[in-house]
Formats: structure tokens, C-alpha cells, sequence
């Protein structure tokens, strides 16, 4: 294949258009179109994208969790406002997806239930977005984002500061 100037080809896939660069930008256009497939899932089965990050805390946590520290959580993982995380428990407590046991909230079986339905449901989906992607390119990928997830944690921690 004969090229111009300075752009490369890209040997990922079957595609032979010159490989984008990794920004901002097409970060967030990842970030979306994955997220919005899950969102259509959760959407079935009338739960957010926000309110499941919390209640997959609950469920994931090694120890009963207080609302202020599964709140904590949520802030680290969607960089959240307290006070939507706490409408969001408070829905899932409506729900009976969460349950208080004195100061903890606790996942109920119906919770864990609708984690694993949605997981199932979205496993064919993400199978074939990840699927074929060689381990290498993926381990290149991880190492990006985490860097630049924790450049950013960074950047927002000193405007907030």
C-alpha cells in the first residue's frame, strides 16, 4: 500500500485507514457509545448508569457499607455530586434494590439480581465490541487510561482543592 506524507496505516483489524490518534476527544466517544449500550439495558430494566455504579459498589464491597461511604465510592468512580449519589440510594432503597441495616445499606436479593440480569444481558454486546482486539493493543490501551485517568483525577482535585 502506498502512503503520503506521514500518516500511518493501521494493522489493527481489517480496516487500512490511517490510525487515529488517542485524545480526548475519541476518549469520550468510547466512553459513550459503550456506556450508551448499557444504558439501554439498565433503561429496561428502570435503573440509571449512575445507580448502578452504586449499587455494584454495595454488591462488590468486601463489608457492609455506610451511605456516606458508598457515596465516597461513587465520587471516585464518576467523579459524582454527593448529592446525586444520594438521590440515587435513596431510588435504590425505593426500589428494594438496596436495603438499611442500621447504619449499612445492603445489596437485597433483588439487587444482586438485577446486576447479574444486566450483565447478561450485555455480555453477547460487549463481546463483540472487545472481541478480536489483540492483547497487546488492549494492554497498551489499560496503560494509556490509567495514566490518563489518574492525570485527570489530578487536574480535578487541584480545581476543587
Amino acid at each position: 500500500m502506498t502512503t503520503t506524507g506521514t500518516s500511518s496505516t493501521s494493522t489493527v483489524g481489517t480496516s487500512s485507514a490511517a490510525a487515529p490518534l488517542a485524545d480526548a476527544r475519541m476518549l469520550g466517544l468510547a466512553h459513550y457509545a459503550a456506556r450508551g449500550v448499557l444504558e439501554h439495558v439498565l433503561a429496561r430494566h428502570g435503573v440509571t448508569f449512575p445507580q448502578q455504579i452504586a449499587l455494584r459498589a454495595a454488591v462488590t464491597a468486601d463489608a457492609p457499607r455506610t451511605p456516606d461511604e458508598l457515596v465516597a465510592q461513587v465520587r471516585a468512580s464518576l467523579k459524582a455530586d454527593p448529592a446525586g449519589t444520594r438521590a440515587d440510594l435513596d431510588a435504590l432503597r425505593a426500589k428494594e434494590l438496596l436495603a438499611a441495616d442500621g447504619p449499612h445499606l445492603l445489596p437485597t436479593d433483588a439487587g444482586r439480581a438485577l446486576l447479574a440480569a444486566v450483565g447478561a444481558e450485555v455480555a453477547p454486546h460487549t463481546a463483540r465490541v472487545w472481541g478480536g482486539i489483540p492483547a497487546e493493543d488492549l494492554a497498551a490501551a489499560g496503560r494509556v487510561l490509567a495514566l490518563v485517568a489518574e492525570r485527570a483525577g489530578k487536574e480535578l482535585a487541584a480545581l476543587e482543592g
